[in-house]
C-alpha cells in the first residue's frame, strides 16, 4: 500500500476513535440538564430562617437564559432577566425579592426598584436559548411563598433645599438640606450624579435620630468645603435617595439640583513690593465723623501721604485717630461676601461693628483691627471695598441685597479708631490688622504690628 494511503486512513480512524469518545464524554444532552428550588418554601421576612432559597440550574451548553414567575392568579415577576451564561452548573440565591413593580391601586413616592413577591404558590419558569443556533427549552417547578414582609421602605416625603445651591462658604445657599419621611426602618443611601455620570456621595446626619431609623432623616451637604475639600463642579446634578429594607426591598427618590459659583474662597492681604503691607498713621478727630447705632458719620478720605509707608511705631494723641489703609486682593474662583460698615467708618476706641448695627454674619469677609488691650477679637470691622468696588446681588427670596469682592480683584479698605482710653501697664501697645471670614476662621492674622503709643497732652500742663 501506498504510504500517502496509509497515512490517510490512519486520519480517518483517528478521526473516529475522537469523534466517538466526545459521544462518550459528552452526549448529546438537553440544554437544560437539571433545573430545581433546594427547598420547596420561603419565608422572606429577615428572621434568619428561610429567608433565601437556592435554585441550581445545569447547562449543557452556553445560552441566555432568564428566569420568572406566575402567581395564581396569572401576575408574573422577573427573578432573572435574560443573560448569557456558559455551559455549566450554577447555584442562585432567591429571597424573593424581584425587579419593582406596583399594584393598580398604588401611587407611590418614587420608583420601586425591587420589590418582594406576595404571599402565594408560584409556577417558576426557567428559559433558555442557545447562543449557537436556535435550539431553546423552558423547565418549569412551584415554589411557596408565606410569612413574607412585605411593607415596602416607603418614603412618603422628600424635599431638596434650595434647589440653586452656591458652596462657597459666603453664609448664604451654602448647604443642601434633603429631608426624607420614612415609613419603615431602611438603610438610606443619598449621592448626587452629573452630567458626566460622576456620583457624590451624601453622608446623613447623626444628631436627629438613629441612622436609617424610621421617621424624618435628614441630609446636609456643603459640597465637601466642610472638610477642605472643592466642591463639585458647577452644573445641574440630580439628587438621588435610595431606601432598602432588610428583605432588599429597594425605593429610590430623585430632584433636581443646580451648583453655581462653587469653589473654596481664597483671599488676603495683599503684600507690597515695598514699603509696609498695612499702612497706619494717626489724623486729628472731628466730631464729624461720630457714628451710632442710628446715624453714621461722615467717611474719613483715604490716607496717602507716602511718608505713611515708612511709620513703625506710632504716637497717638489721647482722642485722636489711629488710621490704617491695606489691599485685599481675591485670588480665588468664588465672589466674597462682605458687609459693613464701609471703608472710611470711624470708631470710638469703645465701640464694636454691633454698636453701628453691622452685626457679625457667618459667611461674610471683613477686614478688622486688633490692638493688645481690646476686649475681644478684631471688635473694629470694614467691608472689603465700597459700594463702587464691590458688586451688589439681590436674592430674590428675602429681598436682601448682599455686595461681593470679585474672583480677581483688588479692593482698597480703610479706617480709623479714634483712640480715647489708656491702660497705664499696656501703653504702649501693639495693634494689627487681620483678614476675617466670619464663622470660618481668621486669616493673614496680625498683619502690619505696630507699637501704639497713646499720649495724654494734657497732662504736666
Amino acid at each position: 500500500m501506498r504510504p500517502s494511503l496509509v497515512i490517510t486512513a490512519a486520519l480517518i480512524a483517528a478521526a473516529v476513535i475522537v469523534g466517538a469518545g466526545v459521544l462518550l464524554l459528552n452526549p448529546d444532552r438537553p440544554l437544560i440538564v437539571a433545573a430545581q428550588f433546594e427547598a420547596d418554601v420561603l419565608t422572606p421576612n429577615a428572621d434568619g430562617d428561610g429567608d433565601v432559597v437556592l435554585f441550581a440550574y445545569e447547562l449543557a451548553r452556553a445560552a441566555k437564559i432568564g428566569i420568572t414567575l406566575e402567581s395564581d392568579s396569572g401576575e408574573t415577576y422577573v427573578f432573572r432577566n435574560p443573560q448569557a451564561n456558559p455551559a455549566g452548573a450554577y447555584r442562585i440565591a432567591f429571597s424573593g425579592v424581584v425587579a419593582g413593580y406596583l399594584r393598580p391601586d398604588e401611587d407611590i413616592l418614587g420608583t420601586v426598584e425591587r420589590r418582594l413577591i406576595p404571599d402565594g404558590v408560584y409556577t417558576w419558569t426557567l428559559t433558555a436559548a442557545a447562543l449557537q443556533g436556535d435550539e431553546s427549552l423552558t423547565a418549569q417547578g412551584t415554589l411557596t411563598v408565606r410569612d413574607s414582609d412585605v411593607a415596602l421602605p416607603l418614603i412618603t416625603d422628600f424635599t431638596v433645599s434650595p434647589r440653586v445651591f452656591t458652596p462657597n462658604q459666603d453664609g448664604v445657599g451654602d448647604l443642601v438640606y434633603i429631608n426624607v419621611y420614612l415609613q419603615k426602618s431602611a438603610d438610606l443611601t443619598a449621592y448626587l450624579i452629573g452630567a458626566e455620570g460622576e456620583r457624590v456621595y451624601i453622608a446623613p446626619r447623626q444628631d436627629i435620630r438613629q441612622e436609617g431609623e424610621a421617621g424624618w432623616q435628614e441630609f446636609t451637604y456643603a459640597g465637601g468645603i466642610d472638610i477642605g475639600a472643592d466642591p463639585p463642579p458647577d452644573g445641574d446634578y440630580t439628587v438621588y435617595v435610595e431606601a432598602q429594607d432588610l428583605e432588599g426591598q429597594r425605593i429610590v427618590v430623585t430632584s433636581e439640583l443646580t451648583i453655581a459659583e462653587g469653589g473654596k474662597p481664597r483671599a488676603g492681604i495683599l503684600g507690597q513690593g515695598s514699603g509696609a503691607d498695612v499702612i497706619m498713621t494717626v489724623q486729628p478727630y472731628a466730631a464729624a465723623y461720630a457714628s451710632t447705632l442710628e446715624t453714621r458719620g461722615e467717611a474719613l478720605p483715604m490716607p496717602d501721604n507716602p511718608e505713611d509707608l515708612r511709620a513703625t511705631s506710632l504716637v497717638v494723641p489721647l482722642g485722636d485717630m489711629l488710621v490704617f489703609r491695606l489691599t485685599v486682593e481675591n485670588y480665588g474662583s468664588s465672589p466674597l461676601r462682605t458687609t459693613g460698615p464701609m471703608p472710611g467708618t470711624v470708631y470710638d476706641q469703645r465701640q464694636i461693628a454691633a454698636s453701628l448695627a453691622e452685626y457679625e454674619q457667618d459667611g461674610a469677609w471683613r477686614v478688622g483691627i486688633q490692638c493688645e488691650t481690646s476686649e475681644q477679637s478684631y471688635p473694629w470691622r470694614w467691608a472689603l471695598g465700597t459700594p463702587e468696588q464691590l458688586t451688589a446681588v439681590s436674592d430674590p427670596t428675602n429681598d436682601n441685597v448682599y455686595y461681593y469682592l470679585p474672583p480677581g480683584t483688588r479692593s482698597v479698605v480703610w479706617g480709623a479708631v479714634r483712640l480715647t482710653d489708656i491702660v497705664s501697664t499696656t501703653n504702649p501697645q501693639q495693634c494689627w490688622a487681620g483678614l476675617i471670614h466670619e464663622g470660618v476662621n481668621v486669616y493673614n492674622n496680625r498683619i502690619g504690628v505696630r507699637d501704639v503709643l497713646i499720649a495724654d497732652t494734657t497732662q504736666g500742663n
